[in-house]
């Protein structure tokens, strides 16, 4: 039983270990729209220029890490608790940049 064991153990230890990452619309369709669609819970909705206005003006940084940390209703990192720091960037990058 023990050399069935190591091969299956040799064999885990060699898959890869990567996970693709979401596209910046991946993250927006699958996790932004559900709120910032509607403007639940306070979020400026996606096609309103006016609200987003002051949240540009701090830049993309800054809005990336207001995301990362949450704010009001919404939780941190919004609905996507498996988003990585970049992916949260790109699906910010892909809300606002229409609106400049």
């Amino acid at each position: 039983m023990k050399p069935l064991l190591a091969i299956t153990a040799a064999t885990l230890l060699s898959l890869p270990l990567s996970v693709q990452a979401m596209s910046a619309d991946e993250v927006v369709q699958k996790h932004c729209v559900a709120c910032h669609q509607a403007g639940l819970g306070g979020a400026p909705k996606m096609d309103d220029k006016a609200a987003w206005a002051p949240r540009i003006a701090t830049g993309v940084d800054a809005m990336t890490a207001t995301v990362l940390a949450g704010k009001g209703a919404m939780p941190p990192k919004g609905t996507c608790g498996s988003c990585s720091k970049d992916e949260i960037r790109s699906a910010v990058e892909a809300m606002t940049t229409p609106l400049q």
